[in-house]
């Protein structure tokens, strides 16, 4: 089966080159394409793709905005699924990549790219694993170890998690696996490998451990239990 792709860019020549670009791809389908950021949600809500690859500057509602919808709890997919978001932007700022992942964006490229960047990116996105391009790595990974605080201790910072990623947080908490937390919770394995990539990716932690040690400090998770 396809990886279904909606494209969101305001500029319809970029969306054009991308589309045909990914038409080539015997594995991806372009199921829409959207000029702002509110038509990618209604699109997304209606066609029900896999990945929605955002540009983050569009009028109207920009990326940032619309990936939060996208990956809210309350967003409509089919059962047990997630709408993953891609950023694809000439913005590599590291203020802009800290922000897009506090959204619930499973992955930053680049538009200087080369076109396997963007495949190769599509498809670790649809796995359901987290994709930095190399060139705002550096920059991402310097903000965690330039920090005199770190994160662990910042009040609020569990705030930027959904209901539902709290939940995933606890459990892994608890020490269960993708797959046992998948069965806890109906949700299919892929899916649940997301929402452990975007609470690693909103409360910039390193891993997976590191999150799990914000959730007993923070309270989040009882050593009791």
């Amino acid at each position: 089966m396809s990886i279904r792709v909606v494209l969101a860019d305001d500029q319809p020549m970029i969306r054009a080159g991308i589309a045909m670009l990914l038409s080539v791809e015997s594995d991806i389908e372009v199921v829409g394409q959207a000029g702002d950021g509110l038509e990618a949600v209604r699109l997304a809500g209606e066609l029900h793709p896999d990945i929605v690859v955002m540009d983050m500057r569009m009028p109207n509602l920009d990326g940032i905005e619309a990936t939060r919808r996208l990956t809210a709890d309350d967003f409509p997919v089919e059962h047990g699924q997630t709408v993953k978001v891609l950023v694809l932007t000439t913005l590599s700022e590291d203020t802009k990549v800290h922000a897009a992942l506090r959204a619930g964006a499973s992955g930053y490229l680049p538009k200087d790219g080369a076109p396997t960047d963007l495949t190769n990116a599509i498809r670790e996105v649809h796995a359901g694993n987290a994709y930095l391009h190399p060139s705002v790595t550096r920059g991402v990974i310097a903000g965690l170890t330039d920090r005199k605080e770190p994160v662990l201790s910042t009040p609020g910072v569990l705030d930027r998690l959904t209901p539902r990623e709290r939940e995933i947080l606890q459990l892994m908490a608890l020490g269960l696996p993708n797959r046992e937390i998948a069965a806890q919770l109906c949700l299919s394995e892929a899916t649940v490998k997301t929402h452990v990539s975007r609470v690693i990716m909103k409360l910039e932690v390193e891993d997976r451990t590191q999150a799990v040690v914000l959730a007993y400090r923070s309270g989040l998770a009882d050593a009791g239990t």
